[in-house]
């Protein structure tokens, strides 16, 4: 048996057994720290517990922000310039050190994050998508009758799509064009306009640091997506409104704050552990603290600030994104 991120939270004290799942599940702490024990026995390490737990922790750390730069910076995104959406029991765990890693200023941990998934397939609108393969050239000028003849026969399936399957409302649709320069094996995705040609070039140079005004491009596949919004009732707060939100109540009662010994940082700091219930929209509090709830835990070290919004977001301040 190997130890898990799981088992490295709450060997740091961030994982609270007595609040895990609301109270309704309690993680053995004892077990944990036995297993790790004759784990490093094993492997002959003369390491402690609490810095196996940090190690695996930096670990964890370190993939995620691989990920997250693959997904900003890989594609011209500076992440310094977004806000870090935290979701998933464990999201909030890591969000703070991987916000100040990538100098991004503000993390978001949403209501019922633990949930996020279902909930969104949940809330989703019904969207759509249909693409036609063209690979028309086009040097100066765009053949535009051609290409809304063929959005049009587009949008013409989408409404008989979703009139055969009973869906009603009003249809927003999103036209676009996937354009490469003659001779590339990879297309990007521009927005149909007027202005395709522009677009093209500015997204080329932005995405890869130069362009080929001069040279000939192929358009290659017609993208449309048509959308019809979910009839589901959407959140008016944290708490919701409607069935589907009253269902995700579980525990409305809100603990008491608590005085908990955590180590952050690789130093073991006096934290406030906060019941999410008890949080009040707008009252700003600093960190180290933990907040609690049924569905996930979030670690905040010193330092930070945090607060509820006035739809139940939980908002962290990090520190000021590093500029280079």
């Amino acid at each position: 048996m190997e130890p898990t991120v799981t088992d490295a939270h709450l060997i740091l004290g961030r994982l609270r057994p007595d609040r895990f799942l609301g109270g309704s599940f309690t993680p053995d702490l004892a077990r944990t720290r036995r297993v790790l024990r004759e784990w490093l026995q094993r492997s002959g390490s003369r390491l402690s517990l609490e810095q196996v737990a940090g190690g695996i922790i930096r670990v964890v750390n370190d993939t995620m922000e691989k990920a997250i730069r693959v997904v900003s910076i890989e594609r011209g995104h500076d992440p310094r310039e977004f806000a870090l959406l935290a979701f998933g029991g464990a999201g909030g765990l890591h969000a703070c050190d991987l916000a100040e890693a990538l100098g991004i200023p503000q993390v978001m941990v949403p209501a019922f994050p633990g949930a996020l998934s279902a909930l969104g397939i949940l809330l989703s609108d019904v969207v759509k998508d249909y693409s036609k393969t063209v690979l028309w050239p086009a040097a100066s000028e765009l053949p535009f009758d051609r290409l809304d003849q063929e959005f049009a026969a587009l949008d013409s399936r989408a409404k008989e799509d979703f009139r055969r399957e009973g869906w009603q409302g009003r249809m927003k649709i999103r036209r676009s064009v996937d354009v490469r320069y003659r001779g590339q094996g990879y297309e990007l995705s521009v927005p149909y306009s007027r202005r395709l040609l522009a677009a093209f070039q500015g997204e080329h140079e932005r995405r890869y640091g130069y362009s080929y005004p001069q040279r000939e491009i192929e358009l290659v596949t017609l993208r449309f997506r048509a959308r019809l919004r979910s009839s589901v009732p959407r959140p008016g707060s944290h708490r919701g409104t409607g069935v589907a939100f009253a269902a995700m109540e579980i525990g409305s009662s809100a603990l008491p704050p608590q005085r908990v010994s955590t180590v952050i940082g690789g130093k073991r700091v006096p934290t406030t552990v906060y019941d999410r219930n008890f949080l009040i929209a707008g009252d700003k509090r600093p960190g180290p603290a933990i907040v609690t709830e049924y569905s996930a835990t979030t670690l905040i070290p010193a330092g930070r600030r945090f607060w509820l919004d006035s739809t139940g977001n939980l908002i962290i301040e990090t520190r000021p994104p590093r500029r280079s």
